[in-house]
């Protein structure tokens, strides 16, 4: 019998890549799975929108969202229409690769996880030479988390999270921005579940080639790890 993976996609301003992600998944087909396919509109005000619907044969179900509301707000709202026994979290440009899919699901299919970390500093797997002060802060990010948490993650910060259904959505969620990644990681570290780490490829991009997240996210990232670990 089939399983399906609900992958979830919040796109924010996100018009040079998003149909490129969207064939990147059509192609990623895994045996005895079924995809569905959950965009979040995040208020994009370039073209992301129109060419989201020009494409309706890529995706199974689209929201759109007046105003920009944050990752964090898009993915509870893709939880609440996912219907999946699985649930992977995508962004839209294409630092991640939905090749990798099935890698990241394996630990779950034989029945050693509840939930899988992809990691980009875990690992021989491609990744693009970038900002050293970034690498530096999401290092100490997911020191810090460990720390509070009692993980060992090498990777907190990372996209690529994958989830048995029933564990994501028993989880009541707030953050609305980038603050989810450590919240999730908080709360699913309270919880009695098995966690896995996988190492994945990594894309990164330049700011000017789109890439949204700042030195602020980190600090209130530090914020959150602090909130949902020790409050």
């Amino acid at each position: 019998m089939k399983k399906k993976l609900s992958i979830i996609i919040p796109v924010y301003n996100e018009e040079n890549t998003i149909c490129n992600i969207l064939e990147k998944i059509s192609k990623s087909k895994i045996e005895n799975f079924d995809f569905e396919i959950i965009i979040i509109n995040d208020g994009s005000t370039d073209n992301s929108y129109k060419i989201i619907q020009d494409n309706k044969n890529l995706f199974h179900q689209l929201i759109n969202l007046e105003k920009n509301n944050g990752k964090g707000f898009a993915i509870r709202r893709g939880l609440e229409c996912a219907t999946g026994d699985y649930i992977i979290l995508q962004d839209a440009d294409l630092e991640y690769d939905p090749s990798e899919y099935s890698k990241l699901l394996n630990p779950i299919i034989n029945n050693k996880a509840d939930v899988v970390y992809g990691s980009r500093f875990l690992g021989n797997d491609e990744r693009r030479v970038l900002y050293f002060w970034h690498t530096v802060g999401n290092k100490f990010l997911t020191l810090l988390s460990n720390m509070l948490s009692n993980l060992n993650l090498t990777d907190m910060e990372v996209c690529y999270k994958v989830f048995k259904a029933d564990v994501i959505k028993k989880i009541d969620l707030k953050e609305n921005r980038f603050g989810f990644e450590p919240e999730i990681t908080a709360k699913i570290a309270k919880q009695n579940i098995k966690i896995y780490e996988v190492g994945i490829k990594y894309f990164g991009r330049k700011y000017n080639e789109g890439k949204k997240i700042t030195w602020r996210d980190g600090f209130s990232a530090i914020r959150c790890i602090l909130k949902y670990n020790l409050f």
